[in-house]
């Protein structure tokens, strides 16, 4: 049986809807059924005000989607109408947008969807409605229970890459980092690659935090007190963990070649190289859930919002990665 991917709103002021619209209109091109999570009335005027021919279906459950997303866009609604305007977000959306979240969850535990993909959410707007958490990864793993460690990977064709430490100032990731947390994340990541992305042998690119990766500790004593020591635990658990290794040269073309991750330190050291490599293509990817979750790699661009030239190709990546992953999950 062929089970749909959820795909949830996101922000409505954002570009979600609008590229959940051209990823239907694309389905002939490989797109993988989905079902969208959102308001049908807000999309249907979407639509019609950017004149793209696309016929929504309304269903009741996910069971439906696979059938009707041929011809139609399966929308499961939410509990109530979007009020936002393009560009402009609205705070009492917020309940809505975190409600669609809850159910494509819901659906992807129940086994009734193989996995859930996100439309960006606007973490401000979230704030004002109540949402406590830094972004998507952390709400994931308090909906996927206790002991859960939520690790985020952004992937694209050329690079994977993981950020230990994610939403967090600089100066703040510096004095959080730990060798506990390198390892956390480094388990997690090797257990996906051979799990989600059929890596036989994974090699795992450990960065170094400081430029050099320290120069043995002249350059800061990070590299040499929490970086190695996490490295050499990893190597003890049989994973093939290397570094800790200069983040200025890690990241060209010949040197990825040599690692199937990169574990990185902070957020930016993880980030900018994936998003100049693949700036259009690159997918966000929450490790460690007992579900499977992908996102696009970008935001809500409330700048463009609702002027159709947002690109799908970040959102149309992630629908198809997610597809690979659960059918990978499926065989295995």
């Amino acid at each position: 049986m062929i089970l749909p991917l959820a795909l949830t709103m996101g922000e409505p002021a954002g570009i979600g809807g609008e590229i959940a619209l051209q990823a239907w209109l694309r389905r002939a091109d490989g797109v993988p059924p989905f079902y969208l999570i959102d308001d049908p009335d807000r999309l249907g005027a979407l639509a019609a005000r950017l004149g793209w021919s696309v016929t929504l279906r309304v269903i009741d459950a996910p069971e439906r989607a696979v059938g009707i997303f041929p011809e139609a866009l399966p929308v499961m609604p939410v509990d109530g109408r979007v009020r936002a305007l393009s560009g402009r977000p609205d705070p009492a959306d917020g309940a809505l947008v975190i409600g669609a979240i809850d159910k494509a969850v819901a659906a992807a535990r129940d086994g009734r969807a193989a996995a859930v993909v996100t439309n960006p959410i606007n973490k401000e707007a979230l704030y004002r409605a109540g949402f406590r958490h830094p972004g998507h990864t952390e709400y994931l793993a308090e909906l996927a229970g206790p002991g859960t460690h939520a690790v985020m990977m952004l992937a694209c064709p050329e690079l994977r890459v993981v950020p230990v430490t994610i939403h967090l100032a600089l100066r703040q990731a510096i004095e959080t980092l730990s060798s506990a947390m390198i390892v956390a994340a480094g388990r997690v990541t090797h257990a996906a690659l051979l799990r989600d992305f059929a890596v036989a042998a994974p090699v795992i690119a450990v960065a170094g935090l400081n430029p050099h990766a320290g120069e043995g500790g002249s350059l800061g004593h990070e590299d040499r007190d929490i970086v190695m020591p996490a490295i050499a635990e990893l190597r003890a658990l049989g994973i093939d963990a290397r570094g800790p290794m200069a983040a200025d040269t890690m990241f060209h073309a010949a040197a990825r070649h040599g690692y199937d991750a990169a574990l990185c330190m902070y957020h930016d050291q993880a980030l900018i190289p994936i998003k100049t490599i693949d700036f259009d293509g690159g997918v966000n990817v929450t490790l460690g859930l007992p579900f499977i979750r992908t996102s696009p790699d970008h935001g809500t661009a409330f700048d463009i919002a609702g002027q159709g030239i947002a690109r799908p190709d970040s959102l149309i990546a992630a629908v198809r990665l997610a597809a690979e992953m659960a059918a990978r999950r499926k065989s295995g």
